[in-house]
């Protein structure tokens, strides 16, 4: 599911940022960047999987091989927060020196890039036992929080071109990439601590495992 998620997102990824610079919109174009992380963290997810597999019967992995999504989780995170500074600081430069948006294209890109979002989103959750996967699988819920964070700056993209090409107000454009890069950072926290914790083996139930001792 990582793979052809990871495939369908990389298809319009390229799309999306050439359309991004050549329409000046910065919705658009952080919408696209994120979109390139997100492809990714979807090869880093498929990757880790495949590790480990790999080495699930290496007896140098004590606890077994399945701190490799976990890993891969942690690096995907870091990059999420990476790219969440790049998109703020590019969008307050926006803010300070505008340039002329082509709302009426970038909005058509901006809507079918949620679309594909969806798409992706829908792969990775597959049956309906994936949602309780997510909150206990890092790696499939670092590539499933990108999709959501994707579609998250794509709907902030599509609401302020739209607000752009109907009723001139340019300024939104900017701010939404402000506003999907605090979204894009709180997401990328949330995952670098919990897949932190597990890297570290700290007690995910501190009062159930004192309730097992006693």
């Amino acid at each position: 599911r990582a793979r052809l998620a990871a495939l369908i997102t990389a298809l319009f990824m390229v799309v999306e940022i050439a359309c991004g610079l050549a329409f000046h919109s910065m919705a658009l174009l952080a919408d696209g960047v994120h979109m390139a992380t997100h492809v990714g963290a979807l090869g880093l997810a498929a990757g880790a999987y495949w590790l480990a597999r790999r080495h699930a019967g290496n007896a140098r992995f004590t606890f077994g091989s399945g701190k490799f999504g976990d890993l891969a989780a942690f690096s995907s995170a870091i990059v999420l927060g990476i790219t969440a500074l790049a998109v703020a600081i590019e969008s307050i430069a926006r803010l300070i020196a505008p340039a002329e948006v082509l709302y009426g294209s970038a909005l058509l890109v901006a809507a079918i890039g949620l679309g594909v979002n969806l798409i992706s989103a829908l792969i990775l959750k597959g049956d309906g036992h994936a949602h309780d996967h997510h909150h206990h699988d890092n790696n499939l819920r670092a590539a499933y929080v990108h999709v959501l964070a994707d579609a998250a700056t794509s709907v902030l993209a599509i609401v302020a071109l739209a607000c752009g090409y109907f009723f001139g107000l340019s300024v939104l454009d900017p701010l939404a990439a402000l506003v999907g890069a605090f979204v894009i950072a709180s997401w990328s926290y949330g995952l670098i601590r919990d897949s932190a914790m597990v890297l570290l083996d700290a007690d995910s139930n501190p009062t159930r495992s004192r309730a097992i001792k006693e």
